[in-house]
């Protein structure tokens, strides 16, 4: 490898090493899923962003997760898929078409059904390139030869499939509900797509007059307008205020309806008059008291919030406008005697911010008890699906036992049609794949079904089921892992778990990894109207892809939100130009050396055991970590190993024997440079792809890429735990002279009288072995190495394990702050003494740890202790005691 230094830039540029890369990957197609039965299938299908607009850092967080695992498994040696796709999104999506269509002056109804599909088709084909842009933007190893998109013909097969059995099985039905309906949109929403909101409203307390004459009923409402509706006041059959009124009738103001008064157990006695009004088509609670009493069902409003005929005098009124109205005729009537303001938690549509209205509506519904049992019962058992972390599962069970029929209908014109038609004119309805073949006797539904419906699907319908033949849903299905933010179990991972089970009979996927939300520095939610959201593509332009991909993994641990801060990101770009940095000066060095010529056999320095033996341990934890999902971990190890131990120490040690005159330890040098750097991309490239494939390149190496490099693994003949302590030794020693050159103003450059009292034989000759790197590093006028030594008075001194180090620093050192310094160190020697010690004396701990966690906590004890005592004999010497 001639010239190295020519082909790495002497500047780390992440935008020029990144330009071209992704299309070179896409071009060796080192993502596809080679369908190699020798391998093991190892399977992601992505959160199919809506082709609505941008993606945001979520995004970029959550698709970074699964590159990293899927570049991970596929290096360590599984066939990989990880299979990309999209959205329609049908209600965002729809909103997004009507806005721009209400910018050039037209409506949905302006252009028709056909052609406003038409126009929304166009839209996703250029939101869906956006998205791929900016997928390639970020590095993501994804399978475009399996892209698929919700309304793809194969996943409206899926869909159609779905709901024919599921109607079949008589877990879909059609019928009249109170709906939570959005009167902007003119759809009805489920339960998870309503936001909930504190807005101050009022209590309007009402008498109604019973029509035997003898008195009045008093009850309190926040829905005036609705008593046009109203069908019957309920009390409680227990309550010895009304006992005697129940059965009899009053008249409904206004209307001048006569309606009854019934015994329900659903009210409160103790809340407010103990009376309500029960109005079925306008409140979920009153539909079931409605239910439960056969009362007839009045609907007084139009779809769009505007009162109808039944609304009498109040007709065509806005429902606001018809709530001041009906306040003010109700006042002058006599009815309405106090109005009190009370806060109270409104919900507003998710997707248009209007109010929403609960609103009596034939829907489609899927019927959820069977399919959430099923789904609960799974938990139960060993192939369930696991939570990362396990909390979630909770949050998960705690909403499938609480579950609510699925309302899965939607008023609108994109999505799936539901596969329904009605006879025009018997009225029959005729459920299935196709239409009937006397069309021109039928009508198709005009609804389309819920976005989620359809995406409950996603891990199978992808696949090419309902094929079971299919070779990629005989392979790749059940999936290993899910990736996904906490925010979304309800609407859809629930949903895949029980749609999974019931059409495959099997958990769609192995694992869940739950992540956060993003926040802003303050913790603060991302959003528009607080200007504090960040565009990834503007971060990735400052700063590189790879700098923000580590800093998300990175950043926090599973299940928790992560603060976003563009310092952080600063920090890792100089982490990364650290990277490329050590690299250049390593490659410059290599001298030609190719792949085939690399050996490690030679004689090694204890720099060179050290090295691999950190680099075994680094591999062992990194592999351990990732596999537990903990990147946050994995993050600060590959750290410590990449910046300390390669880049500030063995780098730093390398350069003796590189400058040196011995060609074989030269070569052995340059040998383990290239092995370390070659298992260190590897290890890092799953979290930064670019800078590692850009380094490998240009290292000594065998294969096309590192995406299908093997993955690094411990290899046993290079760990040497003797080294590694002589090296802790060692790196200790220079770390003190250093800190205690610091805190006297003695520059690393003027040379100083050095000694080191060893505790014993052993570490003695550690110390002669290792003479160059003391004298490299702490650049001593004179070194002394010895058992024993006299301490001179105008000393600095500093205690190692094993060994002691004297420093004369005469006329540099002030008695009586060198014995205030040693004071600290003492007292912070004390404390980790006695908290070991604590350790070690709790039953507890020594019942449970393992043998060599407690071995560990002893040899820490005698370590502090010796320490403490030399430390303490110095202070008693410097005093003269």
């Amino acid at each position: 490898m001639d010239n190295n230094e020519l082909s790495m830039p002497t500047k780390y540029d992440p935008q020029s090493i990144e330009k071209g890369r992704y299309d070179w990957w896409l071009e060796g197609k080192f993502f596809e899923a080679k369908d190699d039965e020798t391998k093991q299938p190892y399977t992601i299908v992505i959160p199919p962003p809506n082709v609505t607009g941008k993606l945001h850092l979520g995004h970029a967080w959550d698709t970074t997760l699964q590159d990293i695992l899927t570049r991970m498994k596929r290096m360590q040696g599984y066939d990989v898929l990880w299979l990309p796709g999209m959205d329609h999104a049908g209600i965002a999506t729809q909103a997004k078409v009507e806005e721009k269509l209400r910018n050039e002056g037209k409506s949905r109804y302006d252009l028709g059904r056909e052609k406003f599909v038409e126009e929304t088709w166009k839209w996703k084909e250029e939101y869906a390139s956006h998205i791929r842009q900016q997928w390639s933007k970020l590095g993501l190893g994804l399978d475009y030869s399996r892209e698929r998109f919700t309304l793809d013909e194969g996943l409206s097969k899926a869909v159609r499939d779905v709901f024919v059995s599921l109607y079949n099985k008589g877990l879909i039905y059609r019928g009249e509900y109170i709906i939570n309906w959005d009167p902007s949109t003119k759809t009805a929403l489920s339960d998870i797509e309503v936001i909930y909101k504190d807005v101050q409203g009022a209590f309007y307390h009402m008498r109604y007059p019973l029509t035997d004459g003898s008195g009045h009923i008093e009850i309190a409402t926040t829905r005036p307008e609705t008593m046009l509706g109203d069908t019957a006041v309920a009390v409680h059959p227990e309550d010895d205020r009304y006992k005697h009124l129940i059965g009899k009738k009053v008249k409904l103001p206004i209307t001048g309806r006569e309606i009854p008064i019934v015994a329900d157990d659903y009210v409160e006695m103790d809340f407010g008059s103990g009376a309500v009004k029960i109005t079925p088509a306008h409140d979920p609670n009153d539909f079931e008291i409605g239910n439960r009493h056969n009362l007839e069902r009045i609907l007084v409003m139009n779809e769009d919030g505007t009162m109808n005929s039944k609304a009498g005098k109040y007709q065509g009124m806005d429902r606001f406008e018809c709530r001041k109205q009906i306040v003010k005729d109700l006042q002058e009537q006599g009815v309405l005697f106090k109005i009190e303001e009370h806060m109270h938690s409104v919900g507003h549509s998710e997707r248009s911010g209007a109010v929403v209205e609960p609103y009596l509506s034939t829907q489609w519904f899927v019927k959820m008890q069977p399919l959430a049992d099923e789904a609960i019962a799974l938990q139960n058992k060993e192939e369930k699906v696991n939570f990362v972390p396990e909390r979630f599962e909770k949050t998960y069970l705690r909403w499938m036992e609480n579950i609510r029929d699925w309302c899965i209908s939607r008023q609108l014109w994109w999505g799936h049609r539901i596969p329904a038609w009605y006879h025009k004119e018997t009225g029959e309805v005729n459920v299935g794949h196709e239409a009937p073949e006397d069309i021109e006797n039928w009508e198709q539904d005009k609804d389309v079904l819920d976005t989620w419906f359809s995406s409950a699907l996603w891990p199978f319908s992808t696949m090419g089921w309902p094929d079971t033949d299919s070779s990629d849903f005989k392979r790749y299905y059940p999936t290993a892992a899910l990736v996904t933010g906490y925010d979304i179990i309800f609407f859809w991972v629930s949903r895949m778990i029980f749609q999974g089970l019931e059409f495959t009979g099997e958990r769609p996927f192995q694992d869940v990894l739950i992540h956060g939300l993003v926040r802003d520095s303050l913790g603060r939610k991302m959003s528009k109207s607080l200007g504090n959201g960040v565009d990834p593509m503007d971060v990735i332009d400052q700063y590189g892809a790879d700098s923000l991909r580590y800093f998300l993994s990175t950043g926090s641990s599973p299940g928790q939100d992560l603060r976003f801060s563009m310092e952080k990101v600063e920090a890792t770009w100089n982490f990364a130009n650290k990277i490329w940095n050590a690299s250049r000066f390593a490659l410059m060095n290599m001298n030609g050396l190719t792949y085939e010529e690399i050996d490690l056999s030679g004689e090694k320095s204890v720099a060179d055991k050290w090295i691999l033996t950190r680099l075994n341990e680094t591999i062992e934890t990194v592999t351990r970590l990732s596999d537990r999902y903990e990147f946050g971990e994995v993050g600060r190890v590959l750290y410590n190993f990449i910046w300390d131990d390669f880049c500030d120490w063995y780098i730093e040690m390398a350069k003796l024997p590189l400058y040196g005159e011995d060609e074989a330890a030269k070569k052995t040098t340059r040998s383990i440079l290239a092995y370390v750097l070659d298992n260190t991309m590897r290890l890092l490239h799953p979290f930064m792809p670019f800078i590692t494939e850009e380094i490998w390149q240009n290292l000594p190496h065998s294969g096309e890429s590192i995406t299908v490099a093997q993955w690094p693994a411990v290899n046993d003949e290079y760990t040497d735990n003797q080294a590694a302590n002589e090296m802790k030794l060692l790196v200790e020693i220079i770390r003190s002279v250093r800190n205690s050159r610091a805190e006297v103003n003695t520059p690393m450059s003027k040379k100083i009288k050095m000694m080191v009292k060893a505790k014993d034989e052993e570490i003695l000759s550690i110390l002669e072995n290792n003479r160059a790197y003391i004298e490299r590093f702490c650049n001593p006028e004179e070194l002394v190495l010895a058992l024993d030594l006299e301490t001179p008075d105008k000393a600095m001194t500093a205690v190692v394990t094993g060994a002691e180090i004297i420093l004369p620093l005469e006329g540099l050192i002030n008695i009586e702050e060198e014995v205030a310094r040693l004071q600290k160190e003492w007292d912070k020697l004390n404390k980790e003494v006695e908290r070991v010690q604590k350790k070690l004396s709790n039953e507890g701990f020594i019942k449970k740890a393992p043998e060599k966690v407690i071995e560990e906590e002893k040899a820490k004890e005698q370590d502090y202790s010796e320490k403490r005592a030399a430390v303490e004999a110095r202070i008693k010497e410097l005093k003269g005691e």
